[in-house]
């Protein structure tokens, strides 16, 4: 097996720098290289390799990746959904733009893998909310949802017409107490920890009853790893792996926080995120996760909010 030499885009984003503290303590430090948009910083900038890279700049990419001799691309740069309803445009070429290139760098520089994550986005209103399938009517009310679909579709064409080795999860709403969330509509479950913690009351930006489909960090990054590494051999979908570890509504949330936080109210004055939410999954098969690569999430509601809290008191 040759050695592993990662760039992960993104870096500085929700999933990026928790993902590439994990990657370089896994392959070493020395060889996993962080980038984003801006430098970065503090706990990423000491512990490896850092560059800014802009993934829409095709010469920039390539001249990246052969600058640190990469063979393995975690590609975790992008517009989120909130973001993207507000900055169509800016979403479509980051996402979709900054995708191809990294793809078309599989292509003419040989890269052994490149992991490019989906989205729960990429399902729409038509998509049965309950236990929804892998194959599935995808057909996304968001900007972010539209680019999700493109690239699983541009991912499985390049894998097919050019014998890359391109994987992909569609991530449900990720839940951290590292990072603060990037303009995502399931952001509302990483700040209530915040406000529980630091106010004891907190106002949520979607329905009591709105149920989501939801992954502690930990999951996260296990997940995408284990995909990463998968036998090529026993990946059918390739793309577009659902992926499910937990699903609650708002008020389930905020009941689970208030065993530990006594007294903690919530109210809920709904935004323009609860339509996006009105369109995604409650609950997620993932069968197809577990049967071709052996996904099984660790973390639970229970054991998930008490650690949000412990880490989160620690911090604040």
């Amino acid at each position: 097996m040759t050695h592993k030499k990662v760039l992960v885009t993104g870096a500085m984003g929700q999933i990026g720098s928790e993902l590439t503290g994990v990657l370089r303590r896994k392959y070493g430090r020395e060889n996993v290289v962080a980038t984003d948009i801006r430098k970065p910083e503090g706990v990423l900038a000491g512990s490896g390799p850092c560059d800014v890279l802009d993934v829409t700049d095709k010469t920039a990419v390539f001249t990246m990746l052969q600058k640190y001799g990469i063979n393995t691309v975690y590609h975790m740069a992008a517009i989120l959904s909130a973001t993207g309803e507000k900055h169509p445009a800016l979403c479509w070429n980051v996402n979709m733009n900054g995708s191809i290139n990294i793809m078309d760098a599989a292509v003419e520089l040989g890269l052994e893998t490149v992991i490019i994550p989906s989205s729960i986005a990429a399902f729409g209103p038509e998509t049965p909310r309950f236990n929804t399938p892998q194959e599935t009517i995808l057909r996304p009310r968001t900007m972010y949802g539209v680019t999700k679909v493109c690239g699983e579709l541009l991912g499985d064409y390049y894998v097919k017409r050019f014998g890359v080795d391109i994987r992909g999860v569609r991530y449900p709403g990720i839940i951290s107490s590292e990072t603060l969330p990037g303009g995502g509509t399931t952001d509302y479950a990483v700040d209530i920890f915040y406000k529980a913690v630091e106010e004891g009351t907190y106002t949520c930006f979607v329905k009591e009853d709105t149920k989501l489909p939801m992954m502690y960090m930990p999951d996260c990054i296990k997940a995408t790893i284990d995909l990463a590494e998968a036998d090529k051999e026993s990946l059918v979908h390739s793309c577009e792996y659902n992926l499910a570890a937990l699903s609650f509504t708002a008020g389930e949330l905020a009941a689970e926080i208030r065993k530990h936080v006594p007294g903690f109210e919530v109210t809920y004055e709904p935004d323009f995120r609860q339509a996006i939410a009105d369109t995604w999954p409650a609950t997620i098969d993932d069968s197809a996760a577990r049967n071709e690569w052996g996904w099984q999430p660790d973390w639970n509601l229970e054991n998930m909010t008490m650690d949000m809290l412990e880490k989160l008191r620690a911090k604040i």
